[in-house]
């Protein structure tokens, strides 16, 4: 773990509670809402109905229909006025319902808030927070169950986050917000209720900082949102048949945190890469390329991959349940490569 990652952990040990994700992610927006007046949120219900999600249920009782906006149905126009209204000083929060929604807004994102502080030669920035979804599993069928985020970490000038637990959505959330850059933000829709420990503290999370969720000896899995919570549930499971399963998050798929996961490997001499998104041409094979190229000659075996079929996600539940790495099939491909098959 860095000394960035170490330090903001200790420093936050006082005042935890235990909360959802759900109200992790509200109570950083209303924190930075009252913090600034400058950010505000828009987005499709996200007023009154407090998405369908409820995430942001009771802001527009604190910050009014001025700064919590219901927006028509228009994803590429209200990102869109997000990128305007950040060019001019704002701090806009865009709400974008499913992440499958963001092939409406991908030239709002990819060629106006991605480009514009290069071709204005660094005098306009777009400090731009686009929230997202992601996630299979909830029985949405095939447009709303989508994990895209591999599709903008491939833009340069865009950051990109993932949090899996409470604590992370907290902290990432407030450092994009405050980021002068635009940034997509992706939560996990199945993990609203998770619980876990969060400081009443303001603090933040750096960008580009890895965090070991568990250490380990005998294997490293690298997982990305949801499936770090796989990742645990099959590291304990090989813990009882005595493989010692190190569990990398890396937090932000860019910028990427290279050298945790690359050390990590080393250490270890074995990997697995696991995203919920499609295995093809995906997270997985960018984090596989990392680690095999920097720890080449300490690895065992071959790095290997796990991600979500490349089929449209079925609506049934017998076989959308199939479709996404679970801690059953992790736990099979690590007891494979310790020789433990």
């Amino acid at each position: 773990m860095s000394t960035l990652s170490r330090a903001t952990d200790q420093d936050v040990k006082a005042g935890q509670r235990e909360i959802t994700l759900s109200q992790a992610i509200r109570e950083a927006l209303a924190e930075e809402m009252r913090r600034d007046p400058r950010v505000f949120v828009i987005g499709e219900d996200v007023a009154e109905a407090g998405t369908p999600f409820k995430v942001l249920s009771g802001l527009v009782d604190e910050f009014g229909k001025e700064r919590v906006i219901d927006s028509p149905i228009s994803e590429p126009g209200i990102t869109g006025m997000g990128v305007g209204a950040a060019m001019t000083g704002m701090r806009p929060v865009v709400d974008i319902m499913f992440g499958d929604f963001m092939t409406l807004v991908m030239d709002q994102v990819v060629n106006q808030a991605a480009k514009i502080h290069y071709m204005s030669g660094g005098k306009l920035n777009v400090p731009l927070v686009v929230r997202t979804t992601l996630g299979a599993t909830r029985r949405s069928a095939a447009q709303h169950s989508q994990s895209l985020h591999a599709w903008v970490s491939h833009v340069p000038g865009v950051k990109v986050v993932l949090p899996s637990t409470p604590y992370d959505a907290k902290g990432l959330l407030k450092t994009a917000i405050r980021d002068d850059n635009p940034v997509v933000f992706f939560e996990d829709k199945m993990m609203y209720q998770l619980k876990g420990r969060v400081p009443e503290s303001d603090y933040t999370i750096p960008f580009g900082v890895a965090d070991i969720k568990r250490t380990g000896t005998d294997i490293t899995i690298v997982a990305t949102s949801s499936m770090v919570q796989v990742a645990l549930k099959a590291a304990e499971q090989l813990g009882q048949i005595g493989i010692s399963a190190e569990v990398i998050d890396p937090r932000t798929t860019f910028p990427l945190d290279k050298q945790t996961m690359i050390d990590s490997a080393k250490k270890t001499s074995r990997a697995i890469v696991i995203d919920e998104g499609y295995e093809r041409y995906g997270v997985t094979a960018e984090i596989a390329s990392v680690i095999s190229d920097g720890a080449f000659y300490y690895l065992d075996a071959p790095v290997k991959r796990m991600g979500a079929m490349d089929v449209p996600v079925p609506f049934s539940p017998v076989l959308e349940d199939i479709t996404v790495p679970t801690p059953d099939t992790v736990l099979a491909l690590a007891k494979t490569l310790c020789g433990r098959a």
